[in-house]
């Protein structure tokens, strides 16, 4: 398996935090936190790898949305 790069291992990093921040959430709504992050990270699977720039705005996004939905008055995550 090829290694992986700086910035592929901060998307990974940032997936995993989402993924367990969902099981901070209440059970009832653990699925829609998950299925909220799969869908996100889905929407730009189409990036390409080497649009640094790019990846690098929504690394920074993301970790602002996992900011907010750390809160503990966010109790549950609509599309």
């Amino acid at each position: 398996m090829a290694r992986l790069s700086g910035i592929q291992k901060d998307v990974i990093h940032l997936y995993r935090a989402c993924l367990r921040e969902a099981g901070r959430k209440p059970i009832e709504n653990r699925n829609n936190f998950r299925q909220f992050a799969r869908d996100e990270f889905r929407r730009y699977i189409e990036v390409d790898r080497k649009d640094f720039a790019t990846i690098e705005y929504l690394l920074r996004k993301g970790k602002r949305q996992l900011e907010t939905y750390q809160s503990d008055g966010i109790r549950n995550v609509h599309q």
